[in-house]
């Protein structure tokens, strides 16, 4: 047989062969990519349920009715200028982003000294750093009101939103094990340089950490943004209120309870964290996974 021949047979058969192979996997595939369909739909309903309802009036909602309403100008109407939640945002937007960012730096810091540093009572130091992570928030939530708006006079302040909560105990468990799995020789190698610890920091540990980094960002802003307790107990000036307490004045309106605004605001409300989500979406993902060329 020569040459050509094989080329044109086996160039006739490969065809064959994929679209055997595709007509076998096609029933999998479709049954598959149909009930992960299905699943998106059943997930995502009650989001698209609030967009309808955020532009219909109270008599489209007790009529059931499935379709855009009209009233979408109004409701908007009634959120940003009769509740002032664009206010709200803003406010939850700031301490967010200061509780964020500080949580962050001292995440790397606590990291750094954990991992780098040896002192006395390290590893105690470190369990008991652990140990706030089985205490949250609420079990606190007296003393910290007490110690802050008595004994700090920080009563409906930014520092009473942002500094209780700066520091955080899953930041600083993440930042150690992560600069754990780096390989020792980078320290070593910034020693010989004559790098001091805040520029190995800077110039090493950090770049090679982003992900890690937009991880904890994620969870940290979405964390401040749902929070609901500490601001309706610590914050009773309005104008300095964070937007899920924001969002409770929406459950009725001058002519009483109306849906359309609520989840008109619950829908602009979720905004600013699916925007985060997406802007950090691969470093999230791929944040806990460390791999061995780290």
């Amino acid at each position: 047989m020569s040459s050509e021949s094989l080329y044109k047979d086996l160039s006739l058969a490969v065809p064959k062969a994929r679209a055997t192979l595709g007509r076998r996997w096609l029933p999998k595939r479709l049954g598959a990519h149909l009930f992960l369909s299905v699943a998106c739909l059943i997930i995502g309903f009650p989001l698209i349920y609030a967009i309808i309802v955020s532009t219909q009036t109270n008599a489209d909602v007790f009529a059931y009715r499935f379709t855009f309403g009209n009233a979408l100008a109004d409701n908007l109407n009634v959120v940003m200028n009769a509740r002032n939640l664009g206010t709200y945002m803003w406010n939850t937007i700031f301490t967010a982003v200061a509780v964020t960012f500080g949580k962050t730096v001292l995440s790397l810091l606590a990291g750094l000294a954990f991992v780098y540093f040896k002192f006395p009572g390290k590893w105690l130091i470190f369990g008991f750093v652990l140990l706030t992570l089985m205490m949250p928030t609420e079990i606190l939530i007296i003393a910290l009101l007490r110690f802050v708006v008595i004994d700090l006079g920080w009563g409906s302040t930014y520092q009473a939103l942002i500094v209780p909560f700066i520091a955080s105990a899953t930041g600083t468990f993440l930042f150690r094990q992560h600069f754990a799995n780096i390989p020792a020789e980078f320290s070593e190698a910034a020693q010989l340089d004559g790098a001091t610890p805040l520029q190995f920091l800077w110039r090493v540990l950090i770049p090679i950490s982003w992900n890690t980094i937009g991880a904890l960002a994620v969870i940290q802003f979405v964390y401040v943004w749902n929070m609901y307790l500490w601001p309706r107990l610590v914050i009773t000036d309005s104008a300095r209120q964070v937007v899920q307490v924001g969002l409770q004045s929406l459950i009725s309106t001058d002519t009483g309870l109306s849906y359309g605004p609520l989840m008109l605001g619950a829908v602009i409300a979720s905004i600013p964290p699916v925007i985060v989500f997406v802007l950090l979406q691969k470093q999230f993902m791929s944040g806990f996974a460390l791999g061995r060329d780290k």
